[in-house]
């Protein structure tokens, strides 16, 4: 039985790391195979993913072209596709990833304003051979308020840019499930417990039909 991939997006401070780790939890509980990833990033400390991520959020490297940002991006990505989320879902494994493909389409894309959206949806492409989550869940949140809790362990690169690139940011996330509803559910702002448990009325969803519960 293939696996389920399920990813999560937002902005700066909406939540996504909390919600995956309960969801990772209450699905183990219940006996599935979960796998958790984020992006950028590797798996072990020190890998080739981790030093991509150090290099695309040091607050040193501000000024990073946006050509050269999106492609570290997509090379971290390529990795992670190729070496873990793949065999993982062919082992049947339930992946949860903290971003995915629709980052760079926000960020890289209708953020940064500068390179079209379809070349950055091309290169995303690329990076993951054609690999489109089963679900995303996109938790939305006022952009002040989570620049305010995402800034208070101290900002970095991206959470150093303005309120106006962020804005961006949400207005691309949200013109993304607008065009792909199938696969897109929105998830607003609410307590830990309130958003986890729509999380878990979308994931629960999705695994009924798939045979999976």
């Amino acid at each position: 039985m293939r696996g389920v991939f399920i990813t999560f997006e937002g902005g700066e401070g909406s939540g996504k790391s909390t919600q995956i780790r309960l969801l990772a939890e209450r699905l183990r509980v219940a006996g599935s195979e979960v796998r958790t990833f984020r992006e950028p990033g590797g798996v072990e400390p020190g890998d080739t993913g981790e030093r991509i991520r150090d290099i695309l959020l040091d607050p040193a490297h501000y000024g990073l072209d946006v050509r050269a940002e999106l492609l570290l991006y997509e090379a971290s990505r390529a990795q992670l596709v190729a070496a873990h989320y793949r065999p993982a879902l062919e082992a049947g494994a339930i992946v949860l990833c903290d971003r995915y493909a629709d980052s760079s389409v926000a960020y890289q894309g209708y953020a940064r304003a500068i390179l079209p959206v379809e070349e950055v949806r091309e290169l995303n492409r690329i990076a993951t051979g054609g690999l489109v989550p089963d679900l995303t869940l996109l938790l939305d949140v006022d952009v002040a308020d989570g620049l305010e809790q995402a800034r208070a362990k101290g900002a970095d690169r991206l959470e150093m840019e303005g309120p106006e690139f962020h804005q961006r940011v949400r207005e691309g996330y949200l013109a993304m499930a607008a065009a792909e509803p199938e696969r897109f559910r929105i998830v607003h702002r609410g307590s830990v417990a309130s958003v986890a448990a729509e999380v878990w009325s979308h994931v629960e969803a999705l695994l009924a039909e798939r045979g999976r519960v």
